[in-house]
């Protein structure tokens, strides 16, 4: 599959190298074509992983991954352009985190309560399938879901199209280790509001234990 990556930071390089490792075909978006960081990364890893454009990236992948600071997904967006997005799913990992006045991070107002960063996504992107998940994990745990109480906790995604949900349920327990009965539905995009709403949380939970490696389970 040709899988491409929106943003070169941490996280998007996380993903790339796990997907790469599967054994598909890679494309690392960024806002010029000649990055250096996906550039040297491009040239390191060999002939399946390729970097562009975030425009390219869009247009050349079949699925696609936002990955990039939630500050900037405005700008990003701006870039990539709809119309090279049409009718590709598209799993949306990004959070309204405002860190100016230090830690743990509040929403930024203008994507909270009432509205969501995966909502603005969806709505910028009218012809993509948008999926909001993997925002509420680590990188390292987004791609090896066993390297926290081997795999049994739970992650949240949302979602208009149901096909592409259950597109992106697939690809994530079969190319990083989550397990089906684990993976929640909460809904249409609108339910964004709640999972990047529990991510402040998460940064305070992390700050507390000393690790970014844990996660949340739910018990019934």
């Amino acid at each position: 599959m040709k899988i491409g990556i929106l943003g070169s930071g941490v996280v998007g390089f996380t993903i790339a190298n796990a997907v790469l490792a599967k054994g598909h075909e890679v494309m690392i978006g960024s806002r010029t074509p000649n990055h250096e960081k996906t550039t040297a990364w491009s040239k390191e890893q060999g002939a399946h992983a390729l970097h562009g454009t975030f425009k390219e990236t869009a247009l050349w992948g079949e699925l696609l991954f936002l990955c990039v600071n939630g500050s900037v997904v405005r700008s990003v967006l701006e870039f990539t352009e709809a119309g090279s997005c049409k009718d590709k799913v598209l799993i949306d990992l990004t959070n309204p985190l405002d860190f100016s006045k230090g830690m743990p991070p509040s929403l930024l107002p203008e994507y909270s309560n009432h509205y969501s960063l995966g909502e603005f996504v969806q709505e910028q992107l009218p012809g993509a399938k948008v999926v909001k998940a993997l925002n509420t994990v680590n990188c390292k745990l987004m791609v090896d879901a066993n390297l926290v109480n081997d795999g049994q906790h739970h992650l949240f995604l949302c979602g208009n199209d149901t096909e592409a949900k259950n597109t992106v349920k697939h690809f994530l327990a079969e190319q990083f280790n989550w397990k089906p009965d684990y993976l929640l539905d909460f809904g249409t995009i609108e339910a964004a509001r709640l999972t990047e709403g529990i991510v402040p949380f998460w940064v305070g939970a992390m700050k507390v234990l000393d690790t970014p490696l844990f996660n949340y389970l739910i018990v019934k």
